[in-house]
């Protein structure tokens, strides 16, 4: 899932000197192991087999689906052996295989969150893929990958990733509940609808949403806003624009009148699942990824859940999130052949079919979303279609190496206008803004 938890890699930032002074340039490491030294061609001897380690982020149906992958591929061939190790969410992930880089121990392959690519590809802890994906180009078939997913796949002109478990925010429904409340179960269409929807279910002892103040929906309501969070350059921030004050406003007017709910610290997110899930609230916004898991949900709760797009200002608008595959930089020649084997095969057309079914993470490929399979599926749970719908306004994350400090500053700034009713949104946000700008013009 992206998914809320990408951020914070300020440790990485601002250590990475010290860092790579202490990597040196040793190749290989403990990255991948051979028990007989020998090229991965050399098949038909399981005793010859190259290990490589793949880690991951997540748990429950995300890490099935990822370990079933890996399951796939090592029984696919009798050359390359993959080790999966789940490393927690996110921000854990990245600390780790920032440390294991540092001791010369990094996974072969590893999930990486969209917006940290930037950082890793520019201290030079992940590989530059784009000679591999010309080299294999018939069989990568690169143009089926969903171009509206491809944003983040490249860091100043190189590829550094392909896309894997990939995502959009979407809204979250319990149609049941508008229903009792006399609402329109297809939901609202805009923040006025929105508002306004609210306003009854309050009436009816409901919460409209209760939601955390997540950086990636902030920048999905600024798209809908129609501005954008940094200037084209990246090297300054457009918090305090109308744009991107608009939506802190409409998030405390909302929690102002008692319509939403929002949590603080850490636990945030998880108690707006539960709200949801509890039918305490009618909405809520999280990643496509969770569409299976409240499927289930919603059965054994008894009660119609549906998704749509999130709501609209002048437009709509969503930012992508979830990760991509990376094979980092510190490999023999041989445990990267067998990393970007195994990247070209957890990203095929049926991998991508499949963990989009178990999941309801995004196809990344179009021959995939056009499938009978999925078109069937789609058919059958029309609520996985909606993210592949929104995908036409969807943007790419910020990449910049400052960005994950940043979106935290955002995020703290939010929180505080939203707690203390004597902080206006512009004052926040203004200041906001100016430490952004700081760190962006480094």
């Amino acid at each position: 899932m992206r998914r809320g938890k990408r951020r914070n890699l300020l440790t990485l930032v601002l250590g990475m000197s010290v860092l790579l002074a202490a990597c040196g340039t040793d190749s290989g490491g403990s990255n991948a192991t051979s028990a007989a030294g020998t090229a991965p061609g050399n098949s038909g001897n399981t005793e010859e087999k190259i290990q490589i380690k793949y880690w991951y982020a997540y748990g429950e149906k995300i890490e099935e689906a990822k370990q079933e992958l890996v399951k796939r591929f090592n029984e696919s061939q009798d050359r390359i052996e993959v080790v999966a190790e789940y490393q927690g969410n996110y921000d854990d992930l990245h600390a780790k295989v920032q440390a294991a880089f540092a001791a010369n121990n990094a996974p072969a392959v590893s999930d990486l969150e969209i917006s940290s690519t930037g950082t890793f590809a520019r201290y030079g802890m992940i590989t530059d893929l784009t000679a591999l994906a010309e080299q294999d180009k018939e069989k990568l078939q690169i143009d089926d990958f969903n171009p509206g997913l491809m944003g983040n796949a490249y860091v100043d002109g190189k590829l550094y990733g392909l896309p894997f478990m990939r995502s959009t925010p979407i809204m979250y429904m319990n149609v049941s509940i508008l229903e009792e409340a006399g609402l329109d179960p297809a939901g609202p269409k805009t923040w006025d609808e929105f508002e306004e929807y609210g306003k009854v279910l309050k009436a009816k002892g409901k919460t409209a949403m209760t939601m955390p103040t997540d950086i990636w929906f902030y920048e999905g309501l600024v798209a809908q806003s129609g501005g954008q969070v940094l200037t084209e350059d990246g090297k300054s921030a457009l918090f305090n624009s109308p744009e991107g004050v608009a939506p802190v406003e409409f998030w405390k007017k909302l929690a102002s009148e008692g319509i939403i709910k929002i949590p603080v610290g850490d636990e945030a997110g998880a108690t707006a699942e539960k709200d949801w899930a509890n039918q305490t609230s009618a909405f809520r916004f999280g990643s496509t990824a969770g569409v299976a898991g409240a499927i289930e949900i919603s059965q054994g709760n008894n009660f119609e859940f549906n998704t749509a797009f999130m709501p609209a200002n002048k437009s709509y608008g969503v930012p992508t999130g979830g990760c991509q595959l990376v094979i980092t930089s510190k490999l023999s020649e041989e445990e990267t052949a067998a990393a970007w084997e195994f990247l070209t095969f957890m990203t095929t057309a049926e991998s991508t079919t499949y963990q989009s079914k178990h999941t309801g993470y995004l196809p990344t490929r179009i021959s995939a979303l056009e499938s009978e399979e999925l078109q069937s599926l789609y058919k059958e749970f029309p609520q996985y279609k909606v993210a592949v719908d929104q995908l036409a306004y969807a943007r790419p994350r910020p990449m910049e190496t400052a960005y994950p400090e940043v979106a935290k500053i955002v995020k703290n700034a939010i929180e505080k206008t939203l707690l203390d009713p004597k902080v206006s949104a512009q004052e926040a946000m203004n200041e906001a803004n100016e430490k952004a700008n700081t760190l962006l013009s480094k």
